[in-house]
């Protein structure tokens, strides 16, 4: 009996080596860029990180699929190299012998790609799921509250009309009073001692009847 426990618990590597196989149908491969991200916080790839990448795995899984049979044995890595890159499956919780289909792994994976990211201080840039795009980065949040932006772009423009009308009033102002200056020195030109020079130059001048015979008579003397 307990021969073929030891036997059994010794074929269940074998088995999931030969379900994970590099370029395999339904396999991924992953590069992890852990110096290059963190420089000197860099930290070391172990046993004890293969087991978290499992365990987010296994996670993601269970995400995607609304399933709690997946777990890290679900997940099976191989043909890992010391730049931290390998290939990994997922395997059926309910057929071990049976791998998820790529497509449902790649949904999975990019449903959580963030929480993995986050799991290994990592970007899409420097843990790379080799044939999944990098997932798109979610959009910037403002700063402010977008009706304070509204509110102070209306602001500026109500402000901008009643400094123009303030501006042109006084542009109209000054150019009235200018107006009324010129207009008055024109009258003062043409004003002298409070008749007009136009009205002394318009008349000819007054006869007066009892000098005009004199002038009559002496013409004739």
């Amino acid at each position: 009996m307990l021969a073929r426990v030891l036997l059994a618990l010794s074929l269940v590597p074998a088995l999931a080596l030969a379900l994970c196989q590099p370029d395999g149908q339904d396999a991924y491969k992953v590069r992890l860029s852990i110096k290059t991200a963190l420089g000197a916080n860099a930290y070391e790839w172990n046993e004890s990180e293969q087991f978290l990448f499992r365990a987010t795995l296994a996670f993601a899984m269970r995400k995607y699929t609304g399933q709690e049979t997946f777990n890290v044995s679900s997940v099976i890595v191989c043909d890992e190299t010391p730049r931290v890159s390998f290939w990994f499956v997922v395997t059926n919780p309910n057929d071990t012998a049976t791998l998820i289909p790529k497509n449902a792994v790649e949904e999975a994976i990019r449903l959580s790609r963030n929480r993995i990211n986050s799991a290994f201080l990592l970007s899409d840039k420097t843990l790379q799921f080799l044939g999944i795009p990098p997932t798109l980065a979610p959009p910037s949040q403002p700063s402010l509250p977008v009706w304070l932006i509204v509110f102070g772009v209306v602001m500026g423009i109500v402000t901008t009309g009643i400094l123009a009308l303030i501006i042109s009033g006084f542009i109209q102002r000054k150019k009235k009073d200018i107006e009324d200056e010129d207009e008055e020195e024109k009258q003062e030109g043409i004003m002298e001692n409070g008749i007009s020079c136009e009205t002394l130059e318009g008349k000819e001048g007054v006869n007066n009847g009892a000098y005009s015979h004199d002038e009559d008579r002496l013409t004739q003397l």
